[in-house]
């Protein structure tokens, strides 16, 4: 089965922004070609910013447009219940469970350049495009 993978806020921020290395856009060009799952909290926090000049406003457009492109994976019940579980666990900030529960719940692997927000947690498979040789 081929991997899928669920993209956190700051990939989206990074990718649309053209920040990563040769290797890592390539990457992240087949993943999006692919199939582009965010969990609802990704999708919350990349469009809670309120752009303040033009430049910020042309970036903000480039990200609305692949969130809206993006499978938004939203709160199932078996989601909510994983989210829990990693909470008492691991102690991980309630956005950063979700995400982490959202992954976990649907097989998909993490796309992300915090790993050290996820590192503990078990059996969540992680990728940062910025390692990627």
């Amino acid at each position: 089965m081929e991997e899928r993978y669920l993209i956190d806020t700051n990939t989206i921020i990074d990718y649309t922004s053209g920040l990563y290395p040769k290797k890592g856009l390539d990457f992240m060009d087949y993943v999006i070609n692919t199939e582009i799952n965010i969990s609802v909290i990704n999708k919350i926090e990349a469009l809670s910013f309120s752009p303040k000049n033009e430049v910020q406003k042309e970036c903000f457009e480039l990200v609305k447009d692949f969130v809206d492109e993006a499978n938004i994976i939203s709160l199932s019940e078996s989601i909510v219940n994983k989210t829990i579980e990693l909470r008492k666990s691991f102690k991980t900030k309630l956005p950063d469970a979700i995400i982490a529960a959202s992954a976990l719940i649907n097989d998909f692997t993490l796309i992300t350049r915090n790993t050290d927000d996820f590192k503990n947690i078990a059996k969540l498979n992680i990728i940062n495009p910025y390692d990627i040789e």
